[in-house]
């Protein structure tokens, strides 16, 4: 499966284009759309190199969960887990129980699975809170 374009425009809601890089709420230099390798500070880009980053950020993404998911998803799960894989990375899919649940035919414990997934730095970050609700709800669409 693809991400759809709806789940791509979802990814870069929440991440928010930035031209200059920032730290995040841990001190990862970020850029674009929540585009960090490499990224220092001072670094600079124009939309058309956020957009090129935020294509290759996707891709891997698309075959992470390709590769982990072992059920049949719908559009909107596939580009929920997308998301999840985008702000947290594949690992973090590969190990949670989000994963195990979901691979064993449970998807609404799957889920509920997302709202775990809401602390940066060991606290709790209220837009996380809110993006984990958001893609629990796209999951369950």
């Amino acid at each position: 499966m693809n991400i759809s374009d709806a789940g791509k425009q979802f990814i870069k809601d929440r991440e928010a284009l930035r031209l200059e890089a920032y730290q995040d709420s841990i001190g990862v230099w970020t850029i674009g759309w929540g585009h960090i390798r490499g990224v220092k500070a001072g670094d600079v880009c124009t939309i058309e190199q956020a957009e090129d980053w935020f294509a290759q950020d996707v891709a891997p993404c698309e075959v992470c969960v390709n590769e982990l998911v072992t059920v049949q998803l719908t559009q909107s799960q596939f580009d929920a887990l997308c998301s999840f894989a985008f702000n947290l990375g594949c690992t973090a899919l590969r190990n949670s129980t989000l994963l195990k649940l979901l691979n064993s035919g449970d998807s609404s414990g799957a889920a509920e699975q997302f709202a775990r997934w809401n602390h940066a730095g060991g606290e709790v970050v209220a837009g996380l809170t809110e993006r984990r609700n958001q893609e629990r709800e796209m999951f369950l669409a």
